[in-house]
């Protein structure tokens, strides 16, 4: 006598037996996908990395203003200025992030830090640097290059010029909104605006401006002679190649209306029209 009750069927996924495998694997009868992917760890909106790449910031922001204050007030070494350096990264990257989720929080993710932009070369620039300060600092304490004795001037105008450059490029994301982003756009999305108000009135890539007169500061702040002609060589071929590309997709995709904007707004990068 046949055991009937242990008969399975050949199927166990509750699918009908006469459906075919292609049938089977239809996307109509997958599961959906979960549309809270991106956030997870791993993805480019993981809010584990966005909250691990912020705490690493602050804590740098931090002991960066600690180190700076302490020694500007028990020394009278010049070492400040590797702190400070600190303190200026810190203070960008965070900013670049924050900006971005604030105004554009549709394209916020983990390389709106842009922690990792250029690798490896914007980590060369940066480690090279520290090491001219450090080597400086630590065994030519009292030679100065600048002429005339114009180290203070320098130092101050580098300190300008850092608060200023990112000051201008934080608020031009700001004011952008939508219509900035980290990577130049080679399709024109709906979000795209011309926007030709406000800072953009007075600089035609505020961005740009803000960053390479950030860049340059730095450089006087820390009083490197060798990497002050590198930073303004390496950011000029870089913004001179971007805004070139840059301009090329906007002249397509708001034609005379940015042609002219063209022509009334100038850069004031050095050599950039």
């Amino acid at each position: 006598m046949a055991n009937s009750f242990n008969h399975q069927p050949d199927h166990h996924d509750g699918l009908p037996p006469y459906l075919s495998d292609p049938a089977r694997n239809s996307p109509l009868l997958r599961e959906p996908e979960n549309p809270l992917k991106p956030f997870y760890p791993g993805q480019p909106k993981s809010l584990s990395g966005i909250a691990m790449r912020a705490f690493c910031l602050g804590i740098v922001f931090s002991a960066s203003i600690i180190g700076t204050v302490s020694i500007l007030i028990f020394t009278e070494s010049p070492i400040w200025r590797i702190p400070f350096f600190l303190l200026s990264l810190s203070t960008f990257h965070f900013l670049e992030f924050w900006t971005t989720a604030e105004k554009n929080t549709a394209v916020a993710t983990i390389d709106s830090f842009l922690l990792t932009a250029n690798w490896p070369s914007y980590a060369i620039a940066h480690s090279a640097a520290f090491i001219e300060c450090l080597v400086v600092t630590v065994f030519f304490p009292n030679r100065h290059w600048a002429p005339f004795n114009s180290g203070h001037l320098l130092l101050f105008i580098g300190l300008f010029l850092v608060a200023v450059g990112q000051a201008i490029r934080s608020i031009a994301m700001l004011h952008a909104g939508a219509s900035f982003n980290h990577y130049v756009q080679t399709k024109k999305a709906q979000t795209h605006l011309l926007v030709t108000t406000g800072i953009y009135g007075w600089l035609r890539h505020p961005g740009y401006f803000g960053f390479f007169y950030w860049g340059l500061g730095t450089q006087l702040v820390l009083g490197n002679a060798i990497c002050f002609v590198a930073y303004a060589a390496v950011l000029y071929m870089f913004f001179k190649g971007r805004i070139e590309m840059e301009e090329e997709k906007l002249v397509q995709f708001f034609g005379d209306d940015y042609v002219a904007y063209r022509k009334r707004v100038g850069t004031l990068i050095p050599f950039i029209a």
